[in-house]
């Protein structure tokens, strides 16, 4: 582990030549008497792991290479994720990463959630979206705004068995997610939930819902609340959709015609649904951007070994200049995008703020996921086009970076609104 120095006031001459004389003094002064005292914790890199975190990296490695690879071109073809896939998921403890083991979870942290995502997509991001959506949306609202009772009753299901899935989303409310047409009315003991939901992230497969719907609309996003919902209540998938990629992913329409809800599964209060939404939001944009950069890794992984076995000219076309700088690009890329992923993700851990840095990571890992999977098609040349190699695939997955969870427009204007707030 790396010790980083104390830095050295080597420009402290020309820093006293901008002060006033007495100014000049008063720092001289301040410097000359503070100790630097040394930590007991060494500063580290933010490739530094825990123990469990890289032992859980190396299982998830395991697991897509032995276990979801091999599956991979099958699922994308058919347009549906292996059952065995699934079940292996939550056999390898990856459904619940953040759940206590009381509930059957892996009891372990938000890092190792990125870590499992990341890993995961550089062999297939559908496979990855699950696991992410699942723990970062919907395992953590019940882990932090849930109740005892609902705590009991779920989060076992969601460590062990049963498939989560987020609904937020409409046709007429994407980007302005609170603009919801489904609505929650209040009958005895029961909410009575009417409306549709589309674009909705592992639906076909899920047996827990959490559904965001409409209280009372007079008060616009503040009459908004978050109910937690079963299959067998009544939810009914309207249509499955076919997708540029992410295929084996399943994104439905969903269906409420006269659902009805126990009040006692209004997760938080009434009203407060769309704070646990934005909330919530923050933190799967950080597993959105952990999928990105673990899919353009492994569209690298797959296209540049190629380059030094490809021969033209008397050599491997990876080594003429123009083909080694665009590799060199790409990996600065993704270096730089996970990074701010990782930064992300400790700020989360460690109780800072993170929402403009989660934005950053979404959207550069967004934007390098698309740039280094389309020059790695271009690095295999034919080969790369074609679907035998698995390289396009990436590239058809890539897109949705700049989609889900937030446009790559909507993560530009949050960091706007951030920078704004702390310069004016």
């Amino acid at each position: 582990m790396s010790i980083f120095r104390s830095p050295a006031f080597s420009s402290l001459a020309r820093a006293r030549a901008a002060f006033p004389r007495s100014a000049a003094r008063t720092a001289t002064r301040s410097l000359s008497t503070t100790r630097y005292l040394r930590s007991d914790v060494a500063p580290s890199s933010l490739h530094t792991f825990t123990e469990e975190e890289e032992m859980l990296r190396e299982a998830v490695q395991r697991f897509a290479t032995d276990v979801v690879e091999p599956k991979v071109r099958e699922m994308d073809e058919k347009e549906n994720m292996d059952p065995e896939i699934v079940k292996g998921l939550f056999e390898q403890g990856l459904m619940g990463i953040e759940i206590d083991a009381d509930y059957g979870g892996a009891n372990s942290s938000f890092m190792s959630a990125i870590i499992a995502i990341e890993e995961l997509a550089k062999v297939d991001p559908s496979v990855s979206v699950m696991c992410d959506v699942h723990n970062t949306l919907v395992n953590t609202i019940l882990k932090k705004y849930g109740n005892k009772e609902q705590q009991d009753k779920f989060l076992p299901m969601l460590a062990q068995t049963s498939v989560g899935s987020f609904c937020l989303s409409e046709t007429g409310s994407g980007s302005d997610a609170f603009a919801l047409q489904t609505r929650a009315r209040k009958d005895g003991d029961n909410f009575i939930i009417n409306g549709s939901k589309m674009w909705i992230t592992n639906s076909y497969e899920a047996d827990v819902f959490l559904i965001f719907a409409t209280v009372d609309p007079s008060k616009g996003y503040k009459g908004i609340t978050c109910f937690i919902a079963t299959k067998d209540m009544g939810i009914q998938i309207a249509k499955k959709e076919q997708k540029l990629g992410i295929k084996a992913s399943s994104t439905c329409t969903l269906s409420f015609d006269d659902m009805k809800i126990p009040k006692e599964n209004m997760i938080g209060e009434e009203g407060k649904g769309y704070k646990i939404a934005i909330e919530i939001l923050n933190e799967g944009r950080i597993g959105i951007a952990a999928q990105m950069i673990g899919l353009a890794q492994g569209a690298f992984n797959k296209s540049v070994p190629y380059t030094y076995q490809r021969q033209q000219f008397g050599q491997p076309i990876g080594t003429f200049q123009g083909m080694s700088f665009q590799i060199a690009r790409a990996a600065i890329d993704i270096e730089s995008a996970r990074l701010l992923t990782y930064n992300a993700a400790r700020r989360k851990e460690e109780g800072k703020s993170f929402a403009k840095e989660a934005a950053m990571a979404k959207y550069w890992a967004s934007v390098v996921a698309q740039r280094v999977s389309g020059e790695a098609i271009e690095w295999a040349g034919g080969v790369g086009f074609t679907r035998e190699t698995g390289i396009e695939k990436y590239w058809r997955d890539s897109k949705i970076g700049a989609i889900y969870e937030g446009t790559s427009n909507i993560q530009l204007q949050t960091i706007a609104k951030h920078i704004q707030k702390e310069y004016s």
